[in-house]
């Protein structure tokens, strides 16, 4: 027996939302799935009349559904943006190459300019070329920050007022899940933030639109817009550690839907004492980009690859340190052996 919209439309409900549990038909599916959006810019006020918003787009279902519902919710609601794709190639064959002919067409079906940075052109290094020096193990630490910083390079160049990322509910809860494991402090306080940067730093704000937003329903939403995205999982992430905090909260929310929501609201109202060292965040001396260290990630793991340590940036600074001055001591030593001779 067919079962009605519960929106009161009088159509046939198509879909069962995971997020509530709401049976609706696929208009009213859009429009929900839309108007939570909208609300979430509203009342976040993650953006202002007339800005200029560079989407991080990868060619995967968040960041196509992002560009998607941003250029119909600023069409509907008049928000005044300008909106342009920045894209960054990490140098991924058989991946990233594919995924950017996806944003490519995006560019083209949106009418939004796009930007494309390489890490080849950044680091001089590709990731093919990373995995190949340093193995399987640590090669999610490198391309994250580096990805981190190549946007904020991007975001720079095309001098935007913000940069507004695909992260999804599911995202942020499993940050909140891997930071607690991990005992990071810093980045537990400011990981379920809807917006970072700006303010008295020297960076350009990072917005998350999709906090709310389940990645089931966001894979509902592009498959019956029809939305041409790519799907096709890093070949490098099955060794990622990103991987466990997942597939512990798939199982999670077998149980229990709301678990997600549970954990980012968990995660916002954690409270830290006084005494909790908070890091300080700076700019680095070296590229100019914000760092809570000096130098920063990006330029440590840059260093150890330039130098032959590839596992420079990896573990505790004192440890990078330690490696550097045992290197400096071979190469002094060696110099002085060539001279006596």
């Amino acid at each position: 027996m067919p079962v009605l919209c519960t929106a009161d439309c009088g159509r046939n409900a198509f879909l069962k939302r995971p997020k509530t549990g709401d049976t609706l038909c696929k208009e009213c599916f859009f429009l929900a799935f839309e108007m939570e959006i909208h609300n979430t810019i509203e009342q976040e006020q993650l953006f202002h009349h007339g800005d200029l918003v560079a989407i991080a787009a990868s060619g995967g279902k968040d960041s196509t559904v992002l560009a998607h519902v941003l250029k119909v919710l600023n069409e509907r609601y008049r928000y005044g943006l300008r909106l342009v794709l920045l894209s960054i190639d990490e140098g991924i064959t058989g991946y990233r190459d594919d995924s950017l002919e996806t944003v490519k067409k995006n560019s083209e079906d949106y009418d939004m300019q796009l930007k494309i940075l390489s890490y080849e052109e950044l680091y001089g290094w590709t990731m093919d070329k990373i995995v190949a020096e340093i193995g399987r193990s640590n090669n999610c630490t490198f391309c994250g920050v580096f990805r981190r910083q190549a946007l904020d390079r991007g975001a720079r160049l095309m001098a935007v007022d913000c940069v507004a990322t695909g992260h999804n509910a599911d995202d942020i809860a499993e940050t909140v899940i891997m930071n607690i494991l991990r005992g990071d402090v810093a980045r537990l306080r400011r990981c379920c933030d809807i917006k970072t940067g700006g303010h008295d730093s020297d960076s350009i704000p990072r917005v998350k639109p999709l906090k709310y937003a389940y990645e089931k329903e966001i894979v509902m939403y592009a498959h019956f817009k029809k939305l041409v995205y790519f799907s096709t999982e890093c070949v490098f992430a099955p060794n990622a550690y990103r991987g466990h905090a997942r597939a512990f909260l798939k199982d999670l929310e077998k149980v229990r839907p709301l678990a997600i929501m549970d954990i980012i609201h968990s995660g916002e109202q954690l409270l830290f004492k006084d005494t909790v060292k908070k890091p300080a965040r700076g700019v680095c001396n070296r590229c100019g980009f914000v760092s809570s260290q000096q130098p920063c990630k990006a330029c440590t793991l840059l260093e150890g690859l330039n130098r032959g340590l590839p596992k420079l940036g990896i573990g505790k600074k004192s440890r990078g340190d330690k490696m550097i001055k045992a290197q400096n001591m071979n190469r002094h030593n060696a110099t002085s052996i060539d001279n006596d001779f």
